[in-house]
């Protein structure tokens, strides 16, 4: 099976404007942008056909040429990522048997968490879509709480039935839960990795669809799939001691910055 893996990218963010140029450290004091480090975050994926950078944005467009990625410019009435992902593979011709979309705000996610995927969509062929779930530590729910205590929009929540079908997404922590976990003491709670793996079909009719109230209410693009029936599944997948973080807001750059150190990440 074919795979293209896709990067989208826009400048006009509504938390953080222009964080795909914004410049990260790395543990040798190198800066990068969030663009490029998430380009090759994407590269070191094994078993991937294409990659591209899919943006509405010239000077996304001119940092990505830069580096030497591929682009492919998409229009800017694209709603979020998944829209701009099926613009592109539009664009490519529509060839590829799987689609994957690496947001270009995810520069710390694992090369195996992307391959995990595929492999999962490409063995359960009732799955129209696949994503990332990483089982919280006490430690990591406990960010995730304060990060609600303080108003900040922190990591996405999923929950799943047995069959590992999707349920629902959130931006609060879910599933409730009164219990005190030690630091290294694995959660019931879920942290949903924003990465997506489509079967062509379901990421053509996406854009077609109108926007839900779920997905409206809590500003999550994959909400849209559940809210039209469509089986997402949620793949877990192995941290291997590598720390995970999406850069949502300005106050995460110091965040990512020090877990680009720890790990020795240029």
């Amino acid at each position: 099976m074919t795979t293209l893996l896709v990067i989208p990218a826009r400048y006009a963010s509504t938390r953080f404007p222009g964080k795909a140029l914004a410049e990260l450290a790395g543990a040798t004091g190198e800066r990068k942008t969030l663009i490029r480090r998430s380009w090759e975050a994407a590269m070191a994926v094994r078993g991937i056909d294409r990659v591209v950078v899919a943006t509405d944005d010239r000077r996304i467009s001119d940092e990505a040429k830069g580096f030497g990625a591929e682009v492919v410019m998409t229009s800017g009435a694209c709603e979020n990522g998944t829209e701009r992902c099926a613009e592109a593979h539009d664009a490519l011709g529509q060839r590829f048997d799987i689609v994957v979309n690496l947001q270009g705000d995810a520069p710390l996610t694992p090369s195996w968490f992307v391959e995990d995927l595929v492999a999962a969509l490409e063995t359960h062929p009732t799955a129209e879509v696949a994503t990332p779930v990483l089982r919280c530590s006490g430690r990591a729910l406990a960010g995730f709480l304060e990060d609600r205590r303080a108003g900040r929009v922190g990591a996405t929540t999923a929950v799943f039935g047995i069959d590992k079908r999707a349920l629902y997404f959130s931006k609060e922590v879910i599933p409730y839960t009164t219990h005190d976990y030690p630091a290294e003491e694995m959660t019931p709670v879920f942290h949903h990795v924003g990465v997506y793996a489509y079967r062509p079909s379901a990421l053509a009719a996406y854009p077609r669809w109108k926007t839900g109230p779920l997905e409206s209410l809590e500003g999550l693009e994959q909400l849209r799939f559940l809210e039209r029936e469509r089986p997402v599944l949620c793949v877990e997948v192995d941290a291997r001691g590598r720390q995970f973080w999406e850069l949502n807001n300005p106050e995460d750059v110091p965040r990512i910055e020090a877990m680009l150190a720890e790990m020795g990440l240029e």
